[in-house]
């Protein structure tokens, strides 16, 4: 996708392509720590826990803020039996009930079950249980990454929504 076909596209696709962008350079960064982690324990023989630590978090990062990128390209995983051979409203028919049936659902309950452990790390003052792991304010700015997925993806689905809706309105 061109930079002036993004422009057209709604705030909240806009969104999540810039985060699914920058998500995606966090997957460099990923392959370059853990060649550091490598050569750092081969070459020199050492090591720091908290280097090991960032690449485990680096990934739960994709997985977390790349999901809602993912729904906007309608890259996500799907039992496709029937959708592909159906028109274009009953696939927004079935898109806009998913939204409402499933995305919101699951990321009101997500949203719900992460607030206490996200609010509880950042009211420890949470380090790494590990001896040199990453120290404060690090976990609990990770974890806060449980709130963040769902708002993003509750977003992505608005939009879903909103684009659905117009789509079974138009004809």
């Amino acid at each position: 996708m061109t930079d002036s076909q993004a422009a057209r596209l709604p705030l909240i696709d806009r969104i999540s392509i810039a985060i699914g962008r920058a998500t995606a350079w966090l997957t460099l960064g990923m392959v370059l720590v853990t060649f550091v982690i490598v050569v750092i324990r081969y070459v020199f023989d050492s090591g720091f826990i908290w280097l090991q630590e960032a690449v485990t978090w680096m990934h739960a990062t994709v997985f977390m803020l790349g999901a809602a990128y993912t729904m906007q390209r309608d890259e996500h995983v799907r039992v496709d039996i029937f959708y592909q051979e159906m028109s274009a409203r009953r696939r927004a028919w079935v898109d806009l009930m998913g939204v409402v049936v499933f995305v919101f659902p699951l990321c009101g309950f997500f949203a719900y079950e992460a607030y206490e452990y996200v609010n509880s790390s950042w009211k420890l003052n949470e380090v790494s249980r590990n001896s040199g792991g990453l120290p404060y304010p690090f976990v609990p700015l990770l974890k806060s990454l449980l709130l963040l997925m769902p708002v993003t993806v509750a977003l992505q689905g608005a939009s879903l929504f909103l684009k659905s809706f117009a789509v079974i309105r138009s004809d």
